[in-house]
């Protein structure tokens, strides 16, 4: 399955004075769920790293519906959506504890060679997985 889902708690330091989180705090939310999608299915970000890969965000689309708010429980949907020889490219959701979609995003991701700089074909294993 090419889908997972997080939850996240709204912290006081994610929001303004009226309680609503601040739309640059959105995607470090986007960012955990792709980071556990990957762990999900036997990937850690962390040791892909440690062997030289990155996967830095090249391209976002992020469409606020309605304002999450302090203390609220938020449920994170990452969906995979294709990869090409370079990139990857995910849908991502984020509901509240009332399943309103809050808002929705696109990501597209490049593996990057950490020594280089440049852009590479992911390694075996993670095309073993998006396959």
């Amino acid at each position: 399955m090419h889908k997972h889902q997080i939850q996240v708690r709204v912290r006081y330091s994610e929001t303004d004075q009226m309680g609503v989180v601040y739309h640059g705090n959105y995607i470090p939310y986007f960012e955990m769920g792709r980071v556990e999608w990957l762990r999900n299915k036997g990937v850690s970000y962390k040791k892909m790293e440690e062997n030289g890969v990155a996967l830095p965000i090249v391209s976002m689309n992020i469409n606020y519906k309605k304002s999450a708010r302090y203390d609220e429980l938020l449920t994170v949907t990452t969906v995979f959506k294709s990869q090409t020889s370079l990139k990857v490219e995910f849908d991502c959701e984020i509901h509240n504890e009332k399943k309103e979609l809050l808002t929705t995003a696109h990501f597209i991701l490049v593996f990057l060679d950490l020594l280089t700089g440049k852009p590479i074909q992911p390694p075996q294993y993670i095309k073993d997985i998006l396959a």
